[in-house]
């Protein structure tokens, strides 16, 4: 949606701010300067410890135990302020808009209260009573979330992660208080920008176009609004509503005649909206009007995908797949490659500034999905512009993870609250095609036997009431994996949809291979950051071995002195070791040897899920990016550093690859994945990379859409081998490869294949 339309005042940019660890009467800049507080120069969007650090008073938060040092900073107040001026717009209402206010905040305005807020994670407005034209002044006090959380209730039945339980009642992303691949950065600030806003009295408060059916002849739509008018009789107003996508028009027109209301049109032979490789992304200007007597008063711009979704779901599956989880768009079935979206920056208001990067990054590695996973924010509409003009669809998890959350009736109101706020924002998205109530929680009532997820009422009560309401024809899933009632009493690995961690042995060892999951949601293998990018963050004393201190609080283990997943280090060595024997002496070879293990993970998953295409619907893999330095599954790390597995997964999701699936008693077959709409012509060889010897090569069809088997390699475990498969087709000349054989393998004729198969320029 445009925003805004309306006259404003941009009041991000050049603020102040002040700590203190006792809460003080502060309500003014002159009650701030009066004190015994010393002030800094910030900017806005910010957060506390950004500001700290540019004021001199940290070190990089960043770099080695540094973070850690920063848990006293949780129990400080800080005052965030600034003077302005401001034209105020005659017959408007002036409302300050904090679209980021993290966490616990109150407002003042020239010295009076004009509200307060306690979610960090939904835009808060407040009525600017006595703005004045000149020489305002702006106070915001972040009351310490360490502090305000004792203030709640922490029933037994309600159960977080050890170092999280301030999470279980504050609306902040569950990662801040330490997760296994984020620091405990819990933080305070103003993160995202803030404005003051002239609404006129006269206007529209909320519009939302909905597509209720469409194909290649026609599209249902309803215009949902809601709009604020003065008193008396509203027969003097109308509502026109106009969409155009090139040669493609609509437009409709209603009386008022109540302030809520919906219309409903028909536009003949519309251009739909379809994810990438699968069709254009049409997207229609739409401009919604409200008029009295024919003069224009409000108007509100937005685009919108003509585009249907559905999700074919079962409780349970079995060996034979007897079971179902697959998205259609449009009433096609879309095969899904793609990606989980963690928090961008453990400080949030760097998020907007690494945005465009993160996204170019999964349009360029093949993504049509992104799942927002549930311990992060909720992503800004640029975000989802992007997911809109390039076909990327979105499962978006409501701000809940791995916890038994409270159920008590006020708790409630707070997640009915914010979803209907986060709802409101984002529903007019064709990217988004999932709501899911949370993440892992369903599985978290098995971690801590507090009985059936089925009772849990903020996903089974209150958020599905509250999409009832707000979005009612989008699919929800009310937590990702989802236990219902009949799954509870069945054996958690014949889920549909499933998150494929367990024991993280070698990669095509028969939990991954023999699972029976259509979907997998979640699945990852550790991979170590280049060494330049490791010398970044971590001391140059401590560089090499890895293990200690650093090593575990970058792998995360986010509270020193705290077993919580410390193992992760030795996980990632013992994975190196599996595939190729022994751990590397140096820095520098247990960094390229660990990608390339990560490397060899990744493009194994996605090809097992993409060779059994229609019996699995989808990979989703963990993950894209780091949200700070560590050592984890992202196949591009925190600077922007790719991976060898961001090459690999960047080949493995072309919408066609030829593969080779894995082998079957003495044979194995090359096939062909298309997961566009059209058949494709193509030419095909596999050789040995040693010998150089083909062994097939010939001409075929890639079915649309499907799996096709071009050719059935005889197959011995007796060497290892990298064979090469190449192809060319209309969409341009492709390499693939299989590693063939069992480990060990040798790590210096591993690199040299590599070399050889990918020279270093094109390993992007």
């Amino acid at each position: 949606m445009k925003f805004p339309l309306h006259p404003h005042l941009d009041l991000s940019g050049l603020w102040s701010f002040a700590l203190n660890f006792s809460p003080g009467e502060y309500r003014t800049v002159a009650d701030i300067e009066a004190g015994s507080i010393e002030t800094f120069p910030c900017q806005v969007p910010g957060n506390l410890e950004l500001d700290l650090h540019a004021a001199g008073k940290i070190p990089d938060p960043f770099f080695g135990m540094n973070i850690a040092a920063l848990r006293k900073y949780e129990s400080a107040h800080a005052w965030y302020f600034r003077r302005f001026d401001c034209a105020i717009a005659a017959n408007t209402t002036p409302v300050l808009v904090f679209e980021g206010l993290d966490c616990f905040a109150d407002v003042w305005l020239n010295g009076k209260n004009i509200g307060s807020s306690a979610n960090a994670l939904v835009e808060q407005s407040f009525p600017a009573e006595g703005l004045r034209t000149t020489d305002n002044e702006l106070v915001v006090h972040l009351r310490p979330v360490s502090e305000e959380a004792k203030k709640f209730t922490y029933p037994p039945g309600a159960v977080a992660q050890p170092n999280s339980y301030e999470s279980l009642r504050v609306r902040k992303a569950p990662h801040v208080f330490g997760w296994d691949i984020m620091p405990r950065a819990v933080s305070a600030g103003i993160w995202r920008p803030v404005r003051l806003e002239f609404q006129p009295s006269t206007r529209l408060e909320t519009v939302w176009l909905e597509t209720t059916a469409a194909d290649d002849r026609e599209a249902k739509l309803t215009l949902h609004f809601r709009s604020h008018l003065p008193p008396g009789d509203p027969s003097a107003y109308a509502i026109t509503v106009a969409g155009a996508c090139g040669d493609s028009r609509f437009e409709a027109r209603s009386s008022v005649m109540f302030e809520a209301g919906r219309i409903t049109f028909t536009v003949r032979n519309p251009r739909r909206w379809w994810p990438r490789d699968r069709g254009a992304q049409a997207l229609y200007n739409v401009n919604v009007s409200l008029h009295r007597h024919g003069r224009e008063l409000d108007r509100v711009e937005f685009r919108h995908g003509i585009r249907m979704v559905e999700l074919h779901r079962t409780s349970l599956t079995d060996e034979a797949g007897e079971g179902a989880f697959c998205f259609l768009i449009n009433g096609e079935r879309v095969f899904m490659r793609g990606t989980n979206w963690v928090p961008a920056d453990a400080y949030h208001s760097r998020d907007a500034g690494r945005l465009p990067t993160m996204l170019a990054l999964a349009e360029e590695c093949g993504c049509n999905m992104i799942r927002c996973w549930g311990g992060s924010v909720y992503e800004p509409a640029a975000f989802f512009d992007f997911c809109d003009e390039h076909g990327i669809l979105v499962w978006q998890d409501f701000a809940m993870a791995c916890a038994v959350y409270p159920q008590d009736e006020a708790f409630a109101r707070i997640i009915d609250d914010e979803a209907r706020k986060v709802i409101r924002r984002l529903r007019q998205h064709p990217s988004l095609v999932c709501w899911s109530g949370d993440n892992e929680c369903d599985r978290a009532y098995d971690w801590y036997r507090r009985g059936l997820a089925d009772g849990n009422r903020l996903t089974r009560e209150t958020l599905p009431r509250v999409l009832a309401d707000e979005d009612p024809s989008r699919p929800y899933l009310p937590s990702s994996p989802w236990i219902d009632a009949i799954a509870s009493q069945a054996d958690r690995r014949f889920l549909p949809e499933a998150h494929l961690w367990g024991p993280r042995d070698y990669f095509r060892s028969a939990y991954y291979a023999n699972s029976p999951a259509h979907f997998a949601s979640e699945i990852g293998y550790h991979g170590c950051p280049a060494a330049a990018s490791v010398r970044r963050f971590i001391s140059p004393e401590k560089l090499w071995p890895p293990g200690n201190d650093e090593w575990l609080l970058h792998a995360t283990s986010p509270v020193p002195g705290v077993e919580l997943w410390d193992y992760r280090v030795e996980l990632m060595v013992k994975q190196l070791r599996e595939m190729f024997g022994v751990v590397p002496s140096s820095l520098d070879e247990f960094a390229l040897q660990s990608q390339c293990v990560q490397a060899e993970a990744m493009k194994f998953f996605i090809e097992h899920f993409r060779g059994a295409k229609w019996r699995r619907t989808g990979v989703l893999w963990w993950n894209l990016i780091d949200g700070w330095p560590q050592f984890s599954d992202a196949v591009v790390d925190y600077y922007f550093e790719p991976k060898l597995a961001f090459a690999f997964i960047t080949r493995a999701q072309r919408p066609l690859l030829v593969m080779l699936r894995e082998p079957q008693g003495w044979t194995q077959d090359l096939v062909a994945c298309n997961d566009t709409r059209h058949p494709v012509t193509l030419r095909y060889s596999v050789r040995d990379a040693d010998t150089g010897q083909v062994l097939v090569e010939g001409t075929g069809t890639a079915a649309a859409d499907a799996v096709t088997i071009l050719s059935v390699l005889p197959f011995t475990r007796s060497a290892s081998r990298f064979l090469v498969i190449d192809w060319e087709s209309p969409h341009g000349p492709a390499r693939n490869h299989f590693l063939s054989g069992d480990p060990p393998f040798d790590a210096v004729r591993y690199a040299a294949w590599l070399d050889k198969t990918y020279p270093p320029p094109s390993r992007r």
